[in-house]
């Protein structure tokens, strides 16, 4: 399931061979980067699309030339950033809320943001008798992990609908953090009621356990817009290496252009690393009915981070703390410029002056 490297000064590493058939990323071989390697954290989700498509068509190993990429998968955003902290990864496609987290419960040391990835992508589902927010006090709602993004999402809307939720599972309602797989199955033999989950997860839950979606995370959000992946990169790596976070960026850009071009290619590049990572590939079915639900971005859609960073303070899973400088898009928006597209905004967030 992971793969964990061992520093990350220049050594004779080789990097990590593109998938066969990658065509559209392959061509001569290209000198490394000051990095040996890299050590690059994601889950084996649908929201997570960019960092899956970029291992599989060889987008980062093209970039990246001799600097070998390391993958290491997470089931959510937490423990991703207890890895990050204790320097088993170097960068990881992760939410919003577990960013935020590191951030701030390490005085702005530990972390950047350093691009977007996916908008969108995540749904409360629940029971067919469930039809509003009236019908769920005294059930048993699951989220991926506590205080990860979907977590977060949950607490806050129960709390705007008048619900108690606590951190310990009691209150009005019951959220019981729960390893997406597992919700899955207890869906199944009624042991939840709900969960709010990313995809491809609340669409497994419809298609195979009779679930149906009752929030729909975009209808909370103006035009429908709110951060579901970013791209951070430990604050000590991007100093010591920024070539080669510049490289992954320039991978990154690469396959979002692709996909946005070849979107059943896409979809076939993202289900064949969740088959690899995860061990079994999703439903045709199951995949195209949840890749309408994401959105693929290099974008942060840094505004939408400050009512988040909101809601994780007000359902107690994080530090009320001054998150100025998390942001640090001055990489992206210099690879967006040499590709002849716009630049991106920090909402005020950016490095401190």
């Amino acid at each position: 399931m992971s793969a964990c490297g061992y520093g990350s000064d220049k050594k004779d590493d080789k990097k990590n061979t593109p998938a066969a058939g990658a065509g559209p990323a392959t061509g001569g071989a290209k000198a490394g980067t000051s990095a040996s390697q890299i050590r690059l954290g994601f889950f084996a989700n649908v929201t997570h699309a960019t960092p899956l498509i970029g291992l599989n068509e060889g987008f980062f190993a093209k970039e990246l030339g001799t600097t070998e990429i390391k993958p290491q998968v997470f089931n959510a955003g937490p423990a991703a950033i207890e890895a990050l902290k204790g320097g088993s990864i170097d960068a990881t496609y992760i939410g919003p809320n577990p960013s935020i987290s590191g951030f701030t419960s390490t005085n702005g040391e530990l972390l950047r943001i350093v691009a977007g990835a996916t908008s969108g992508g995540a749904s409360l589902v629940v029971k067919p008798g469930i039809n509003g927010p009236a019908d769920l006090k005294g059930k048993k709602i699951a989220s991926p992990q506590l205080g990860g993004t979907q977590d977060v999402a949950l607490r806050a809307w129960l709390t705007k609908n008048g619900y108690s939720v606590d951190t310990s599972g009691k209150g009005d309602v019951s959220v019981v953090p729960t390893d997406n797989a597992q919700t899955l199955a207890a869906f199944q033999k009624g042991d939840l009621d709900g969960a709010w989950l990313p995809e491809p997860w609340a669409t497994r839950l419809v298609l195979e356990a009779n679930a149906k979606v009752l929030v729909d995370e975009r209808t909370l959000w103006p035009e429908g817009k709110f951060v579901t992946t970013d791209l951070i990169v430990s604050t000590k790596f991007l100093k010591e290496h920024p070539d080669t976070v510049e490289a992954l960026i320039k991978g990154q850009v690469a396959a979002n252009d692709w996909a946005a071009g070849n979107q059943d290619k896409a979809k076939a590049a993202v289900n064949a690393k969740i088959t690899e990572f995860a061990g079994k590939p999703l439903a045709q079915n199951v995949l195209d009915a949840a890749w309408p639900n994401i959105a693929i971005t290099n974008d942060p859609l840094a505004a939408s981070l400050v009512k988040l960073s909101e809601d994780g303070v007000a359902v107690g899973v994080t530090k009320k703390l001054d998150i100025h400088g998390i942001y640090d898009l001055t990489i992206l928006n210099k690879v967006l410029a040499a590709a002849g597209k716009p630049a991106v905004a920090d909402a005020g967030l950016g490095p401190k002056k």
